[in-house]
């Protein structure tokens, strides 16, 4: 019987963020900054298909939000969670929940949205000088590195993470 055999160390390093980040519009700025900002020094690259990837682009995300239901006594009487693909859906698809009569009156309540409750989710995949390929992942209350090999990565993100504000 074969064996599997390591090849590389990936490492994977968080960092748990004192304050959650407080909205969707401020989450999304940190993350396009580092698309547009690449501060970490990633360079683009051509696959062997011949496509042409920038140096840092979002990998995957999604967001979502929570909408409650409270009765006339401000009790929680239902509650609704959408998962979206994007922040255009997100918003999209909690607008169409607090605007949902009909849903309203079937959960017997008034719907109130629950911003504190709402998730976010964006990861980035980074591609290092060395060639190495990583992920910075977001969320409102972390920051993870991943599947980096280098601990030269991993002091990168720290320093570009020690003057962003909101990541403390």
């Amino acid at each position: 019987m074969a064996d599997f055999v390591p090849t590389t160390v990936n490492r994977t390093a968080v960092r748990d963020l004192a304050v959650p980040i407080a909205s969707v519009t401020s989450f999304n700025t940190l993350v396009q900054s580092v698309i547009d900002d690449n501060p970490f020094g990633c360079v683009g690259y051509t696959t062997k298909g011949g496509e042409t990837v920038d140096g840092v682009v979002r990998n995957r995300e999604h967001y979502t939000a929570k909408v409650n239901f409270l009765d006339g006594e401000g009790k929680r009487v239902g509650t609704v969670s959408l998962q979206s693909p994007t922040i255009a859906a997100f918003n999209a698809n909690a607008a169409e929940v607090m605007d949902n009569a009909a849903l309203a009156a079937a959960m017997g309540g008034e719907a109130v949205r629950n911003g504190p409750g709402e998730t976010y989710y964006a990861q980035l995949k980074c591609h290092d000088p060395s060639g190495d390929d990583y992920y910075v992942t977001f969320t409102r209350k972390t920051v993870r590195l991943s599947s980096y090999q280098d601990e030269a990565i991993r002091g990168k993100v720290e320093t570009w993470a020690d003057t962003v504000g909101t990541l403390e």
